[in-house]
């Protein structure tokens, strides 16, 4: 009995992408996943180790990144073919090219009826929540999101902050700055316009993610809960959860490449995570609001 070898494949999975357009005022996002996969003659590669027809699948990855950078993505079925044709037809050994990309679709905010240039919400956006707790205390609701991913391409920095001999991270005065935010409000009353309520506390919190100059994101939840608690009477109190879905710049120079804060490697984990409880001085007691059951809210 002989033993061959099959169908065969290599290649690098799920590189996480941005690409923002910013050559004007009003930005653009494309916001991809992307899977690279070579196939032809490896055959020496799988049977005695031999890599010398082998192009690493970080060096799919590094072309990946430059070419959303020189090529653009104006579609992602463009940008895939752009990618399969360099492989087949620049590299020697490879015959064939499979990409597959997923795409995730941003819509631009809106702030005081006016599209924001460069701050967008992800379609799809929050899941509301509520939690009602009746005992001998009262009656006591808490509403709502989780998981509205904001992501803001400029008008946000990280300067200034303590230093020591572990610490590498680079200042920086223009940064993306992008999260998916938990944000839960204790009310002080069941006398409240539910809905309405809800959609002003989620309008308050995207405008002022968007439009403040943000020195670090603990600053950006002050001023949302803030926001909430000055314009909504009947809150007395919100708790917000920050995950800091970190961008990072994407090292192009060694390709020849210019990246003016175009092209990120988008991270999703570790990730910084930020939290903040803000309440009026007079809120009343609490009682069991707050306390958990499946912890759905």
């Amino acid at each position: 009995m002989a033993i061959i070898l099959g169908d065969n494949q290599y290649g690098k999975a799920e590189s996480r992408l941005v690409r923002i357009v910013r050559d004007s005022p009003r930005h653009e996002i494309r916001d991809l996943n992307v899977t690279t996969a070579l196939r032809g003659p490896f055959e020496a590669a799988y049977l005695e180790g031999d890599q010398s027809a082998v192009l690493p699948t970080d060096t799919q990855k590094n072309t990946t990144f430059a070419f959303a950078k020189s090529h653009g993505v104006t579609s992602i079925e463009r940008f895939g073919l752009d990618l399969a044709r360099h492989f087949v037809t620049d590299v020697g050994p490879v015959e064939g090219a499979r990409i597959e990309i997923e795409e995730y679709a941003w819509q631009r905010a809106v702030v005081d009826g006016v599209e924001h240039d460069h701050t967008w919400l992800r379609s799809g956006q929050e899941i509301r929540t509520a939690a009602v707790t009746v005992d001998a205390s009262g009656e006591h609701v808490i509403g709502g999101l989780k998981d509205l991913v904001l992501l803001k391409s400029t008008g946000s920095e990280f300067a200034g902050f303590l230093s020591d001999e572990f610490t590498t991270l680079p200042e920086t005065h223009d940064r993306v700055m992008a999260t998916a935010l938990d944000a839960k409000w204790r009310f002080t009353s069941t006398d409240v316009d539910w809905e309405g309520v809800y959609a002003e506390v989620k309008r308050l919190l995207v405008a002022h993610f968007a439009t403040l100059q943000s020195l670090a994101l603990q600053q950006t939840l002050w001023h949302m809960g803030r926001a909430v608690l000055e314009a909504v009477p009947a809150i007395a109190e919100i708790r917000l959860v920050a995950p800091n879905r970190h961008h990072f710049a994407y090292d192009l120079d060694r390709f020849g490449l210019e990246n003016q804060n175009e092209v990120f490697w988008a991270a999703d984990r570790p990730y910084g995570l930020i939290e903040a409880t803000l309440l009026r001085d007079d809120a009343p007691p609490a009682g069991d609001a707050w306390r958990a059951s499946a912890g759905l809210a």
